[in-house]
């Protein structure tokens, strides 16, 4: 079965996601489109083997962290859009042409809006580059 085919079917958040209620409390103040799209987008990222995530209230994030490559990305709700931010973005491929941000340092995110398909292999792709380049 395909990443994305698991990513679908998956009913909770898997075990590198942060703690739901600290999702939820995150989340409540956001339209529900938006919400359920952060919800989607955390629990794919924290799908991704070696990864855990934490609700960062302060920055209104969800940042997630490998063991050896260091904070990887970090999910963004705001209240028309989420952003999902890759620490490292610059050194990353856009070949998708996915990435905003140009002005960033050395990150960049992606912008989607709910209703727009996730790209569910594409990131899969940007967080093993991300997890490799910083290991």
């Amino acid at each position: 079965m395909s990443a994305a085919r698991k990513f679908e079917q998956a009913e909770r958040l898997p075990a590198g996601a942060p703690l739901q209620s600290e999702l939820d409390a995150l989340l409540a103040p956001l339209p529900e489109p938006v919400a359920a799209l952060a919800r989607r987008l955390v629990a794919l990222v924290a799908a991704h083997p070696g990864l855990s995530g934490e609700v960062k209230t302060g920055w209104k994030s969800i940042n997630f962290r490998h063991a050896k490559a260091g904070h990887v990305c970090a999910v963004f709700p705001h209240l028309d859009r989420v952003s999902l931010y890759f620490e490292q973005g610059r050194l990353l491929d856009n070949g998708h042409g996915l990435f905003q941000g140009e002005g960033l340092k050395k990150g960049r995110f992606i912008r989607m809006l709910p209703g727009a398909e996730i790209p569910i292999d594409i990131i899969g792709i940007l967080i093993a580059e991300a997890i490799a380049l910083q290991q």
